[in-house]
């Protein structure tokens, strides 16, 4: 299958590891990755901000840009729910299906087991666009599942968020800080070797105030898990 890689402005820029590593494990699984060049940031921001307009005209732009694309797969559950779901209330219906990671690969390819192997003790931590938004939830811990010497623990408030959540982090920073370290917490109660999510945002979130607060845990993609076979 041919799928069109649709990469968040702030994965690009902070975590690009995370899109290369998305690129390797749709290879493998049989895609063709295509990347739009012209693509930019869906408009989260501003759409999050009260700003509809701004907001209306990024989306516009983001659809003739993926326009023709047979399906649009994101490494990140909040900007795919943008671009899924919040479209249409902006500017309509239309568009190509747009799919999370983990979603695509479990829901539209039928693949579970991608060979990976990742000897440690793993927590998964729940985006809430990702659950909220597109019932995202067992897709991606059957992935994990799946990986060779993986042993997945289901860390306390796995579903609870992290308190990012864009402009939140920046409008209510001492509730961020607090959501964030229960989070870490939660992690540390359960031993995890790692933290792994489908959310960057998440990720840089949870892995900036750990290292902070003086944590070692290491907060991956599940891309970046899946790609690892040796």
């Amino acid at each position: 299958m041919k799928v069109h890689l649709f990469v968040p402005c702030f994965v690009d820029v902070l975590s690009p590891a995370v899109a290369a590593a998305t690129v390797r494990v749709l290879r493998r699984a049989g895609c063709e990755v295509e990347f739009p060049a012209g693509q930019t940031c869906c408009g989260q921001p501003a759409f999050n901000a009260g700003f509809r307009t701004e907001a209306s005209a990024i989306a516009r732009r983001w659809r003739r840009v993926f326009a023709g694309a047979e399906v649009v797969v994101c490494p990140s559950g909040a900007c795919a729910t943008m671009a899924a779901k919040f479209y249409e209330e902006l500017i309509g219906p239309g568009g190509p299906p747009v799919y999370e990671f983990s979603q695509f690969l479990v829901d539209r390819l039928g693949r579970v087991d991608l060979g990976a192997k990742f000897p440690h003790r793993v927590g998964y931590h729940d985006g809430c666009h990702s659950l909220r938004e597109l019932g995202v939830r067992d897709q991606p811990r059957r992935l994990l599942g799946a990986v060779s010497g993986l042993e997945l623990v289901e860390v306390e408030d796995a579903e609870r968020c992290c308190g990012f959540g864009g402009t939140f982090a920046v409008d209510y920073d001492e509730v961020s800080r607090a959501m964030a370290d229960r989070k870490l917490a939660g992690a540390a109660k359960g031993a995890v070797e790692y933290l792994v999510s489908t959310e960057p945002s998440c990720l840089m979130h949870l892995g900036a105030r750990g290292a902070k607060a003086g944590s070692a845990l290491p907060c991956l993609h599940l891309a970046e898990v899946l790609e690892r076979t040796s």
